[in-house]
């Protein structure tokens, strides 16, 4: 599902500020290196975690957080109750939580929603429009993308 061409050029001028943090949850080694390169890319800090356990307690320690990119198939605990957990975080709660899974698919998105995540971006991750995704929800807007 992509967005119209009109939609994508409205954050094409926001600028990401300086300091800007983002937390990747994932575990798989290789997602989360080209994740933390094309973030690089773009002047963005990254922390991660390798598993939705204990996700809350590591994001408190953090001095500053803009975004959370949640992978839904964690070791030990995942994504789901992990945004559960940190929905329930006073700190935490206003933080936008976006999915972002190899289950790509209406299904899982829809249920993405009703879970209460912030936004959706389907894997396999596309270099070309991924950092104007991150640039979109930084700025605000939704992105529920998963082709």
């Amino acid at each position: 599902m992509r967005e119209t061409p009109s939609t994508l050029n409205t954050t094409t001028a926001y600028e990401i500020p300086k300091g800007t943090t983002i937390l990747v949850v994932e575990d798989n080694v290789s997602n989360f290196v080209l994740i933390a390169r094309l973030l690089g890319y773009m002047g963005i800090h990254c922390e991660w975690k390798t598993s939705g356990y204990e996700v809350v307690e590591y994001a408190d320690t953090l001095p500053r957080l803009d975004l959370i990119l949640l992978d839904i198939r964690l070791p030990y605990e995942d994504g789901y109750s992990a945004l559960k957990k940190i929905k329930a975080a006073k700190n935490l709660k206003d933080i936008p939580v976006v999915a972002v899974t190899a289950e790509a698919s209406v299904q899982q998105m829809n249920k993405a929603r009703k879970a209460n995540f912030d936004g959706f971006i389907g894997k396999p991750l596309d270099p070309d429009r991924f950092p104007e995704q991150i640039r979109r929800i930084l700025a605000g807007e939704p992105v529920w993308e998963f082709e």
